[in-house]
């Protein structure tokens, strides 16, 4: 099996780490637009391979997609990280032609590859993707969702003073500050979390993750990467290993919780075909008053690329 990480900054770099480190794959291409950055990190990643003990081959190219021919994932990480004070929306322009131009040149080349993307702002970069690659939206999605919930887990695992593995929750809606936190849905070793942490330190928590990312980019002056290279690389797995795991993902929707054309956050099943399936869960009339409100801040960015298109044509 052969997946293409296109786009070897900081987190493009740690999917193709955490993937070579996995030990899965047959080859991993990482590729960038800047002269020997995919080479050096793939270089520093193949020499880490005998002290870690894997054998996944990895290359780094500049710009030459004819090497990422026949890959059967392609994880889009390219585009510019936010700055302190920059929301996930001021990025769209300059990172929307970014995210067309590799689309376009990842479908010319590996036709049947399943897309999943990681640039911001997250859902309408998505849609973007979807807009120029031909082809089934349940093989075209984004990650957020396993991030968002990763850091929803590790802050709650620190207040109960618990694993993180043993905490499993779902997170719906946009990949921002609207995003839908469920608490309903989630549990501490099969205990649901309102039985362990009160409601206003859950509340704190919640209200924490929200901004989780915007948290990393004040103390770091550029957006996180571990979590969310990490992140992707679990959704690759999914695919490849064909292990039908649950997991929150930016999906197009035609009807699903009353939501149509667009793609937003939702529990789905991902296997070799993608999304397999979109779960619908029982929501209540304020989780799904949530779920609206984060659907109709996102159509509204879309609205956005919409316009750009349209002038741009």
């Amino acid at each position: 099996m052969k997946v293409t990480v296109v786009g070897a900054g900081n987190v493009g770099a740690t999917c193709a780490n955490v993937l070579a480190h996995k030990d899965f794959l047959q080859e991993v291409v990482l590729l960038d637009i800047k002269e020997g950055t995919a080479e050096g990190k793939a270089l520093d990643t193949w020499q880490q391979a005998p002290i870690d003990y894997y054998s996944t081959r990895i290359t780094g190219v500049t710009n030459d997609y004819a090497k990422t021919a026949n890959s059967d994932v392609v994880v889009i990480t390219s585009g510019l990280p936010r700055k302190p004070g920059m929301s996930r929306d001021d990025l769209i322009s300059t990172n929307a032609n970014i995210v067309k131009s590799v689309t376009e040149n990842i479908t010319k080349h590996s036709p049947d590859a399943i897309i999943i993307i990681v640039s911001n702002p997250l859902d309408v970069m998505t849609y973007c993707a979807y807009l120029n690659a031909n082809k089934d939206s349940s093989k075209v999605f984004g990650m957020a969702g396993i991030l968002d919930t990763a850091r929803y887990r590790a802050f709650l695992a620190e207040e109960i003073g618990c694993s993180p593995k043993d905490i499993q929750a779902i997170l719906m809606g946009g990949h921002g500050d609207t995003m839908v936190p469920l608490p309903r849905y989630t549990t501490v070793g099969g205990i649901p979390v309102t039985e362990l942490v009160a409601a206003d330190k859950l509340e704190a928590i919640i209200q924490r993750t929200k901004v989780g990312g915007g948290e990393i980019v004040n103390l770091l002056g550029t957006s996180a990467w571990y979590a969310p290279g990490a992140a992707a690389a679990q959704m690759v797995e999914a695919i490849v290993k064909n292990e039908k795991r649950i997991f929150p993902v930016c999906a197009w929707l035609s009807g699903q919780y009353g939501l149509k054309d667009i793609y937003l956050g939702v529990p789905v099943v991902l296997g070799k075909n993608g999304i397999e399936k979109i779960i619908e869960l029982q929501l209540n009339a304020a989780e799904k008053e949530l779920l609206d409100t984060s659907a109709k801040h996102v159509k509204e960015v879309m609205e956005v690329l919409d316009k750009m298109q349209s002038t741009t044509a």
